[in-house]
């Protein structure tokens, strides 16, 4: 039998107090669906504050960029001039977990917010395995906070020229600058300002010793080391560019080293994010549509309150049908939600289809150990590929389209919601999700340390798709930048046959002059 509360509020009008009975009436239904989350910190900030936080991908603490800056005037004159909206809430994975709520909403807005963010993003951030893996989340707040703190002091000493170099440089090749595999030890970040001191220390003569081989003037060269010798010496293959640089690079001066620790730190802790983009939404708006549906059977919120909740969540998981004019691709939120509601209906009332393509799950009646279990152990790619239904691939009407410009018949439909469609439309979406394909993969194999400290980084094409030639050569340029010498890309097959090649030499402004 459900539990009657007294109604939490009347009308759209709010007050902290009621801020904190909706936020007690959602924590005791999380806890009776075995959530488990990171204490919560709620705070209430303007249109303006939330357009500041979406400026700086959305971290509370931040150091000064002015592609920063760039951004809020983007999306403030989008949301002045009404064509974007703002989001209801911006929610930081971090321990105590922050969530950031619009003065603006209504108090069914704040109910939403809370239950999603609070407990539906926060369970996830806290149990995901990728996030424990990769995330500090007692310690990245603090950590946020020397890096601002360093490189305004970075700025006063070496100005903000030099410092901006380094930074866009460093931005230019952030999504190359994550380690990708387990094992290395997980970071303390809070321990990270107390190391910065010992690294300034120690790191030059680390350096030294690792370029006392290279030749100081033109016409004196070491004898040539073999391949396997060079890459042992500089610890290639290495495909976490910003690490190698971190590193390796034989000109960058102590501060512009930290700065690229700084920015891979960064992106480390959103390296999680990009791979659980549908689990996470998906987990969030289950979790608030449960927590919304049983406030309201208990009577803590009226009528009037759910339809007003039921539109926004629509909104929200709104999926366009593919020859609509606003179809961008399928919405995360969308997917998510489905695929979750439908994993609760296979596990308590499943039919015969069910049974036979989930075995392990179909009838165990359960429904939330099962989505817990989820939650933890799978991301985006690995959660597609082992539970969308044929059930729910009919119900959205999915299929697969293919566009080979080298087959005569050119675009075709190669599966559909069939039989015989089903496991190759699941594999292809979930292929969709896979970081190992849509991602380039590129490297650092090898550098010239006898000669003249070419650096050389291949890009092996998977998918048969070769990299933007002035895309590339852009980001190349920053690659190059900072490792003050000449920069070969080769972009190769699988079997090693070279396609394309790229040369970028340092600009005459170089960063590490």
């Amino acid at each position: 039998m459900a539990k009657a509360m007294k109604r939490l509020y009347e009308g759209a009008d709010w007050d902290f107090s009621t801020l904190q009975r909706i936020h007690d009436a959602c924590q005791g239904i999380a806890l009776e669906m075995g959530l488990d989350v990171y204490p919560n910190q709620i705070e209430i900030i303007t249109a303006e504050q939330m357009l500041d936080v979406y400026s700086s991908i959305g971290m509370p603490l931040f150091y000064k960029h002015w592609s920063f800056g760039k951004h809020f005037a983007h999306h403030e004159a989008f949301y002045r001039k009404g064509l974007r909206g703002l989001a209801y809430e911006i929610v930081i994975n971090s321990s105590p977990c922050i969530s950031y709520l619009m003065e603006e909403n209504t108090a069914t807005m704040q109910a939403l917010v809370i239950a999603h963010a609070a407990f539906g993003h926060n369970h996830f951030f806290k149990n995901n395995y990728l996030f424990k893996l990769w995330t500090d989340a007692e310690g990245i707040l603090e950590y946020l906070n020397f890096a601002k703190g360093y490189i305004a002091r970075c700025e006063e000493r070496y100005g903000h020229t030099a410092v901006e170099r380094t930074l866009d440089a460093a931005h230019a090749l952030m999504s190359h600058g994550v380690h990708r595999y387990a094992g290395k030890k997980q970071l303390d970040l809070r321990q990270e300002e107390l190391r910065e001191q010992e690294r300034r220390e120690n790191e030059a003569r680390i350096f030294n010793d690792l370029w006392r081989t290279v030749p100081t003037k033109a016409g004196k060269s070491t004898p040539d080391m073999n391949l396997e010798r060079r890459q042992a010496i500089t610890g290639l293959p290495q495909e976490n560019i910003l690490y190698f640089l971190e590193k390796t690079a034989p000109r960058l001066k102590p501060w512009q080293r930290e700065i690229l620790r700084i920015v891979r730190h960064v992106a480390q802790y959103f390296y999680p994010q990009g791979q659980t983009k549908v689990m996470n939404e998906g987990t969030a708006t289950f979790v608030h549509y449960q927590i919304m549906t049983k406030l309201h059977e208990r009577g803590g919120i009226g009528d009037g309150d759910f339809l007003e909740f039921l539109k926004s969540h629509t909104n929200v998981v709104f999926q366009p049908s593919f020859d609509d004019q606003r179809y961008s691709g399928l919405n995360p939120y969308a997917v998510g939600f489905a695929m979750m509601q439908d994993i609760e209906r296979i596990v308590t009332k499943p039919e015969e289809e069910d049974r036979l393509w989930f075995p392990e799950i179909a009838g165990t009646g359960d429904a939330m150990a099962v989505l817990r279990d989820l939650w933890a152990n799978y991301r985006d790619e690995s959660f597609i590929a082992q539970f969308l239904s044929p059930n729910l691939m009919r119900q959205m009407r999915l299929f697969h389209l293919t566009d080979d410009p080298e087959e005569e018949e050119g675009m075709r439909v190669a599966a559909i919601h069939d039989e015989r469609g089903y496991k190759r439309v699941r594999r292809e979406l979930s292929r969709q999700y896979d970081i190992g394909w849509i991602d380039p993969h590129i490297e650092v194999v090898d550098v010239d340390l006898a000669g003249d400290r070419r650096l050389i980084v291949r890009h092996t094409v998977i998918n048969g798709s070769l990299l933007d030639e002035h895309d590339a050569k852009r980001v190349l340029q920053h690659l190059a930048d900072l490792w003050s010498y000449d920069v070969v890309m080769q972009e190769c097959d699988r079997s090693g046959i070279m396609l394309k090649e790229h040369l970028v030499s340092p600009r005459k402004s170089a960063i590490a002059a």
